[in-house]
């Protein structure tokens, strides 16, 4: 279910004046939500609950740390998609939605955020309050600041497929083909090229 969070918070866009600055403690704690993916399956969920300690006691110290409430949100939702649905599910997603709020009422024009929301709606059903046609306005917001993002535009591609709008997917998966390739991204040049392939228009 969160499948589409997770690769939104797999890789950071590069940093912009719109970005918030964050403090020592945020920016611990965002660096140990990222180091955990690059665990084993074993240790992640703890890294990933040292990380949330982290941005918990940023905020607490300053609740206006945008970057420690994003830290919050990308903990949380590691822990989600290595932890499973559970009976602590649904509180976890209302902290979700708290904590990316938060961070876009405090730095509204924050890429990583905008694409962790939109990726988050995008991802979930309409019972646990999913909304696909805001998530993709998200994700179009993020691209507007950033137009070389890739995590977002590689979203979008994965949302206009789902909602069979072809046409336009393979537009912006030939976009994204391009920039990952100016960029020397191996990686995200694959995912676009993948893309396309189920679009039917392998280059």
């Amino acid at each position: 279910m969160l499948r589409l969070l997770v690769l939104a918070l797999g890789l950071g866009a590069a940093a912009s004046a719109a970005d918030p600055p964050g403090t020592p403690a945020s920016h611990r704690a965002m660096a140990r939500c990222e180091a955990a993916r690059r665990r084993p399956a074993a240790e992640r969920s703890s890294v990933l609950q040292d990380s949330l300690a982290l941005a918990e006691a940023a905020i607490a110290t300053s609740d206006t740390d945008a970057l420690a409430h994003f830290a919050a949100f990308c903990a949380l939702g590691g822990l989600l998609q290595e932890q499973g649905l559970s009976l602590a599910a649904p509180s976890r997603l209302r902290r979700l939605r708290v904590e990316v709020d938060r961070t876009l009422e405090l730095a509204p024009d924050f890429a990583d955020a905008l694409t962790g929301k939109g990726s988050l709606l995008l991802g979930l059903p309409r019972l646990l309050g999913g909304d696909a046609a805001e998530g993709e306005r998200l994700l179009r917001r993020a691209l507007e600041i950033d137009p070389d993002y890739l995590r977002p535009r590689l979203t979008l591609v994965r949302a206009l497929r789902a909602r069979r709008a072809d046409d336009e997917a393979r537009a912006e998966a030939t976009r994204a083909l391009a920039i990952a390739e100016r960029k020397g991204s191996a990686t995200d040049a694959a995912a676009a090229r993948e893309e396309l392939r189920v679009l039917g228009a392998v280059p």
